[in-house]
């Protein structure tokens, strides 16, 4: 990858952490300790810091470094500003999710294995592993060895895992405590209008499932119980693997991102048992078009 792609990237990545850590404006960002967190050097962390004050998201002061000039939850990344091979579509990413879902690989394995089925040089297979990890279907073992962790691999899992997401989506709606996040609804509004005017076409799969996954997690964490949103984020970092290996077809995904708009409008307007009777069946109907021969 080009030097200026490497920067965007951890640009991105460190709007990431800031946003995870729920970060505060005024907040130091040591650069040797993102340096070590997102394992490179710290040149390209000095980059994409560069870039970052550029936006007006930290402030160099001089001989203290970086801190943050607004609060986490105020940073908003744009939807497609990752370069192709670092927003999952590397062909090595997607060989590792095939050959785990076939079987292929064990449950443990090492780095130097790795290394040398995919032919990929340890700097190169270390960005996929920690990102795979991110997603929470691989961690580090002491040493160099990194285990798999349990995902949904069946047809069968796969199918009671919507049925599960169907129940506890539509309860979490109906609870008293539910509480419309206007600015989650505003940003969910935003890009689930930007995947059906085109988006849809030209995102990459990771991209599409980061999204449509942000969009049900919004809906849940406005219960205000993070038991149900908890449970939900489970799920969904064991289905991940399982929905890169599915076949995208694309041209189901305008409706999808309607009945997402429509579940906006419903719970805006005032009705909100008719939103979530609706949220359950979409996801039951999404089941039945996606469940993979598997």
């Amino acid at each position: 990858m080009a030097r200026n792609g490497v920067s965007l990237q951890i640009s991105t990545d460190i709007i990431e952490f800031v946003k995870s850590k729920d970060m505060q404006r005024g907040q130091h960002l040591p650069l040797q300790m993102l340096a070590d967190h997102f394992r490179v050097s710290r040149a390209p962390v000095m980059s994409a810091l560069k870039k970052l004050e550029g936006r007006g998201i930290v402030q160099a002061e001089p001989n203290r470094g970086y801190f943050l000039l607004v609060d986490g939850d105020q940073i908003e990344t744009p939807a497609m500003q990752v370069p192709q091979e670092a927003d999952g579509n590397d062909p090595a990413y997607f060989r590792i999710a095939e050959d785990r879902l076939a079987g292929k690989l064990p449950e443990r394995v090492s780095e130097n294995e790795l290394m040398r089925l995919y032919d990929l040089p340890r700097t190169k297979l270390l960005k996929l592993l920690h990102r795979i990890a991110d997603e929470g279907w691989i961690e580090r073992l002491p040493g160099n060895g990194w285990a798999f962790r349990q995902t949904l691999t069946s047809r069968e899992s796969y199918e009671e895992g919507y049925v599960f997401r169907a129940v506890i989506e539509q309860q979490a709606m109906l609870l008293p405590t539910f509480q419309p996040d206007a600015e989650g609804f505003r940003r969910a509004r935003e890009l689930q209008t930007a995947l059906r005017d085109g988006g849809f076409e030209t995102w990459s799969r990771a991209e599409i499932f980061k999204t449509n996954n942000e969009f049900h997690e919004m809906l849940v964490a406005c219960s205000r119980n993070g038991f149900f949103l908890d449970s939900l984020k489970r799920i969904n970092r064991l289905r991940r693997l399982i929905e890169y290996h599915i076949t995208i077809d694309r041209s189901r995904l305008p409706q999808q991102t309607a009945e997402h708009l429509h579940i906006l409008d419903l719970v805006e307007g005032g009705r909100r048992e008719e939103a979530a009777a609706f949220l359950h069946d979409h996801i039951l109907g999404a089941s039945r078009i996606k469940t993979p021969k598997v």
